[in-house]
C-alpha cells in the first residue's frame, strides 16, 4: 500500500518522519498518517514534495512500480488487437516460420525505403548547390 512504500523509502534514505517532512516542506502528522495507512488520499502536489525529496518518481509511490519499469511491461505486453491478429494468422495458416520471414522481408523493405530516402536527400542537397 501506498504508506507502507512511503515509510520503506524514507527509511532506505535514512530519514526520520521529522526530516522528511521538513526536507519536502510538508506535515509531519499527516505523513505519519499516510505512513499508518489512516489516511489514504494525499494530494498529486503533496506526493510530488515526497517523490522529489525521496527521488523516486510518482508512479512507484502510487503503484509500487517506478515509470520506466511500468512503460517496459506495457511495451512487452500483447494488447487484445495484437492478439487476435496474431490467432487470425496461425488460423489462416501462417507458422512462426512464415512469421519470421515476414519480418525479415519488411526490415528489408525498411531498409531500402530509407537508402532511397538518403540517395533523395543527396541529390536535393547536389540540386541547391
Amino acid at each position: 500500500m501506498l504508506g507502507e512504500r512511503l515509510k520503506k523509502l524514507r527509511l532506505n534514505k535514512g530519514y526520520s518522519l521529522s526530516e522528511l517532512a521538513d526536507l519536502a516542506g510538508v506535515s509531519k502528522s499527516y505523513l505519519s498518517y499516510l505512513e499508518r495507512n489512516l489516511q489514504t488520499n494525499p494530494s498529486l502536489q503533496f506526493l510530488n514534495k515526497i517523490s522529489t525529496t525521496l527521488e523516486t518518481d510518482l508512479e512507484y509511490i502510487l503503484n509500487g512500480v517506478s515509470a520506466a519499469e511500468l512503460k517496459k511491461q506495457q511495451k512487452h505486453t500483447l494488447d487484445d488487437e495484437w492478439k487476435r491478429l496474431v490467432q487470425k494468422a496461425i488460423a489462416e495458416g501462417m507458422s512462426k516460420e512464415d512469421f519470421i520471414h515476414f519480418k525479415e522481408y519488411m526490415e528489408f523493405q525498411k531498409w531500402q525505403g530509407q537508402k532511397k530516402q538518403a540517395m533523395k536527400n543527396k541529390e536535393e542537397a547536389e540540386l541547391e548547390q
